[in-house]
């Protein structure tokens, strides 16, 4: 599933274009829309969905955690604002392409765009969720800060309030949004944190070094185009600095040491028995 990183590249490039030459789509006029999967329109009814908004203009792209944030504005009244919002889920892609290359097999929804173009989300999975909404709220309030925007004394009060383990903490959306199972192992790695240790027993010191490395990680994935496995998310490449995550049996490349994978609430974790001791 992509995460922070891996949905910030993909914003980046509706705002400013993608490295394969494709158009921002900011500014564009989103003619109509075609829905080829009705159950990826979260709300409101697919029907009400595309009447709602064809006409709308792209004013913003922006990004919440692991959502999309398309900001528009609506055809009826200069008023009339919007937001579109995008979950990937397992395997999303979205991207603006010609309308001749719009209708893929795997395409779900098509937003028809002027100048030729189309706005194409692919998902073979169709696990991912599309809203149109008044304001992004309805989708977003029950999640935690943004993992890259909280602040430290916000994080460190937050995690005095928590009893459970580190990394289940860390994928808790409610916690701190957008850190998912690849950047929760390689930030725990940096700040030498055990995944299983309690998050109420850090010291200061342990709480301001795992702040610093979830910010660390996250942005050096962004940096890097974020992480890519396969078809589903290509062209990211911080897979190739990996300290830990998929690397069981490898060595550690800070102490030397084998690195160990365990499951976690039903998650492959990877870590240093060295480097990030049970006990601290």
């Amino acid at each position: 599933m992509p995460e922070l990183p891996e949905v910030e590249t993909v914003a980046r490039a509706l705002r400013e274009g993608a490295p394969n030459g494709a158009s921002p789509l900011v500014g564009r006029t989103i003619q109509s829309v075609k829905v080829l999967w009705p159950r990826e329109v979260a709300s409101p009814t697919p029907r009400a969905f595309v009447r709602r908004i064809a006409g709308a203009r792209v004013q913003s792209i922006g990004r919440y955690g692991k959502y999309l944030l398309i900001g528009l504005r609506g055809s009826r009244d200069d008023a009339d604002a919007l937001s579109l919002l995008v979950h990937l889920r397992m395997s999303g892609r979205l991207e603006v392409v010609s309308r001749s290359a719009a209708f893929t097999p795997h395409a779900r929804l098509v937003w028809l765009l002027d100048d030729g173009l189309a706005l194409r989300l692919e998902d073979a999975r169709k696990f991912g969720r599309v809203w149109l909404v008044d304001d992004p709220a309805e989708v977003i309030s029950k999640l935690g800060p943004d993992a890259l925007a909280i602040t430290l004394e916000e994080f460190v009060s937050r995690l005095r309030t928590r009893h459970g383990a580190l990394k289940p903490l860390l994928l808790d959306q409610t916690f701190i949004a957008g850190v998912g199972n690849i950047y929760a192992d390689e930030a725990l790695h940096l700040s030498r944190l055990h995944p299983l240790r309690a998050a109420d027993s850090l010291s200061e010191d342990e709480a301001v070094r795992l702040y610093a490395a979830i910010r660390q990680v996250l942005l050096e994935g962004i940096a890097a185009n974020g992480a890519s496995f396969d078809w589903v998310y290509p062209g990211g490449k911080f897979q190739e600095n990996f300290k830990v995550y998929g690397r069981t049996g490898q060595r550690c490349l800070t102490c030397g040491s084998p690195i160990r994978r365990l499951t976690v609430t039903q998650r492959s974790t990877y870590f240093c028995p060295v480097c990030q001791p049970p006990a601290g």
